[in-house]
């Protein structure tokens, strides 16, 4: 899966997760006042932090390289040397000395010598 679509995808946990502990509060914290807010502020950082997701995952992919995909002909784009389609999980780079590798998490890290 591309490193974008992953990060959405987490994002978009973090709202679900939210809003599954904002309905725990209510539900079973509701004898508690102190559990229930508690729990309610718990939910509400994670949907904030999920927006937070959002937004700078918006603002790295306005800086990724846009390439056409040899397996199906879709444009998509690039986050970092090597990473994945996001319309059909064929590994792409744009390091010629990766060519024909593995797609591997390390190829985008800075320390790593190719």
């Amino acid at each position: 899966m591309a490193k974008i679509n992953r990060i959405r995808t987490f994002a978009m946990a973090l709202i679900f997760i939210g809003i599954f502990i904002m309905y725990i509060a209510i539900f079973v914290f509701s004898n508690n006042p102190i559990l229930m807010s508690i729990a309610m502020i718990i939910g509400f950082l994670s949907v904030i932090s999920s927006s937070l997701v959002y937004l700078w995952i918006g603002i790295k992919s306005t800086q990724t390289i846009h390439v056409n995909c040899p397996n199906c002909e879709k444009q998509t784009k690039i986050l970092g040397r090597a990473d994945a389609c996001m319309h059909c999980d064929e590994p792409l780079t744009i390091d010629p000395n990766l060519e024909g590798k593995e797609l591997d998490a390390r190829y985008n890290r800075k320390n790593f010598q190719s």
